[in-house]
């Protein structure tokens, strides 16, 4: 009886094996078929976020725009928005590095604006920015806004080294 037994938990275990098997191998199957979701909508809004300054955070987040932009189920479908608020504004201070790099951006259509509040809150001249900018009343108002009007919503920002 025993060795019955045995050979009863041993047939069990190689069918679960022989089951794990052909799932893993039926998974493979559609993974290798699967390209990415479609973009079925004739227009899409996408609204950035920056609120750190810094060149890690300022590179990320633009190359994030500039994968968006270059992201063929999407070309020609969207339209971009990267809002500054907090110490995010360092994204549109003169002289930072980025101005090529924001015209250019400007020029594929994306719209570039920092919070007003910000500016305020921490004593920051508008003239310290480049010209180009938008100012908006509010960077919470802008993403709720947009939010409401069916636009994405995305906040990159690189792991921190405590992070990883």
């Amino acid at each position: 009886m025993a060795k019955s037994l045995h050979g009863i938990v041993r047939g069990l275990a190689a069918g679960a094996f022989a089951s794990l098997f052909m799932l893993a191998g039926a998974g493979a199957a559609h993974a290798s078929s699967f390209h990415g979701a479609v973009a079925t909508k004739s227009h899409y809004g996408v609204i950035f976020q920056i609120d750190t300054g810094g060149n890690k955070d300022i590179k990320k987040t633009l190359t994030n725009i500039e994968n968006i932009l270059q992201d063929p189920r999407l070309k020609g479908k969207v339209t971009v928005e990267l809002i500054a608020n907090s110490k995010g504004f360092d994204v549109y201070v003169k002289h930072n590095g980025f101005k090529g790099k924001l015209l250019k951006l400007q020029k594929e259509g994306v719209i570039l604006a920092q919070c007003a509040n910000t500016l305020r809150e921490l004593h920051v001249d508008r003239h310290d920015l480049y010209s180009f900018i938008h100012i908006v009343p509010s960077g919470m108002g802008e993403i709720a806004i947009r939010e409401a009007q069916g636009w994405a919503y995305i906040h990159p920002s690189p792991p921190r080294p405590n992070q990883l």
